[in-house]
């Protein structure tokens, strides 16, 4: 089945799910629940409330009521979320959403924002409509056109490259309608998406301006999110992953090519255990967006998650991650500069 990452799925028991891999299982598509219908929700779809949910609600919800969204697959002692092939109702391709939102862009403002980013990105990085998209609760339309942020999707490395690379200069001119975030919505970024001591508010911000890939245009958030191209993505069902135990270990980046993708993938080397079972780290691995192309080449960095044992099944060759982002929440595991930015 041709989805991929951000990709979103409606089952017939109405819930969303959005696909969080490439690869999947035969006739099962691997994808985490976002949205359910609830009495007290605050976004309406065809006259039913939905609520977002965060992973343990998402899990505790799919464990006591839908049990048949968990499945044995690549994680020893894991159960994966995912949705057989028989329970999809409507796939949420992220191009054709966008294509829709473009179509209806003077219906209101929200959806005049999204066009003009796509417009933007489109006449200054030469970037085709064919390899943008729309994400988030835009995608399945149950977006508030006053509050939500705009989940914008570039498809193609060398496409959010030029994205990003764009947006790094257009943020400091004064004509453009891109503009750099500013105090006003640096603790809402911040309240999404950090739920322990990791970072203040000040080093939060310092690294989620030097990403360049979050922006505001006329008042209002976007992301500039990435997906692969079919012909960018590999093949991993030979892998077969078994977690090991905490760890937490300082090293040197050397290859941050695929920091921006999804899982975000940072080649290390020298590394040092500080905490943990002492092994041979080769990547830190994150599966969240907060530490997504946090740190660059070179850079000594500290790293918290979980060491993982990667077999491939093939050549029966084991290979030992830091994998950060086990749940969507992220509490204890990050990456970061050795040193502190703001205190140097």
């Amino acid at each position: 089945m041709n989805v991929r990452t951000r990709y979103y799925i409606e089952t017939y028991d109405g819930l969303f799910f959005a696909v969080t891999n490439y690869t999947h299982p035969k006739d099962y598509v691997i994808s985490f629940l976002r949205y359910v219908p609830s009495d007290d929700g605050n976004r309406s779809l065809n006259g039913v409330k939905y609520k977002k949910v965060n992973s343990s609600q998402a899990y505790s919800i799919i464990k006591e009521k839908y049990p048949n969204y968990l499945i044995d697959w690549n994680v020893e002692n894991k159960k994966m979320m995912a949705v057989a092939v028989e329970d999809i109702k409507r796939i949420y391709n992220p191009i054709e959403g966008l294509e829709d939102i473009r179509n209806k862009r003077d219906t209101n403002e929200f959806y005049e924002k999204i066009a003009l980013l796509t417009d933007i990105f489109h006449n200054e990085c030469d970037i085709p409509y064919s390899d943008m998209g729309i994400s988030g609760s835009t995608l399945i339309g149950l977006e508030d056109t006053e509050e939500s942020d705009i989940d914008l999707i570039i498809f193609g490395r060398e496409n959010h490259k030029k994205a990003r690379e764009y947006y790094a200069k257009a943020k400091y001119d004064k004509n453009s309608p891109l503009d750099c975030i500013d105090e006003r919505y640096w603790k809402r970024i911040f309240d999404k998406r950090i739920f322990d001591e990791t970072f203040t508010l000040d080093e939060f911000s310092w690294y989620e301006f030097r990403k360049n890939n979050r922006g505001l245009i006329k008042g209002t958030l976007f992301d500039i999110s990435f997906t692969k191209k079919f012909e960018e993505i590999e093949n991993e069902e030979n892998l077969y992953f078994r977690p090991i135990g905490n760890i937490k270990i300082k090293c040197q980046i050397i290859d941050d090519s695929k920091s921006y993708e999804t899982p975000a993938i940072y080649n290390i080397k020298d590394v040092e255990i500080l905490e943990g079972e002492d092994r041979i780290i080769e990547k830190i691995v994150s599966f969240t967006h907060t530490y997504t192309g946090i740190v660059k080449n070179n850079e000594r960095i500290i790293a918290s998650g979980v060491c993982e044992e990667c077999l491939n099944k093939d050549t029966g060759k084991k290979t030992y991650n830091l994998v950060v982002g086990t749940t969507r929440e992220a509490i204890n595991e990050y990456v970061k500069l050795e040193n502190n930015p703001l205190k140097e």
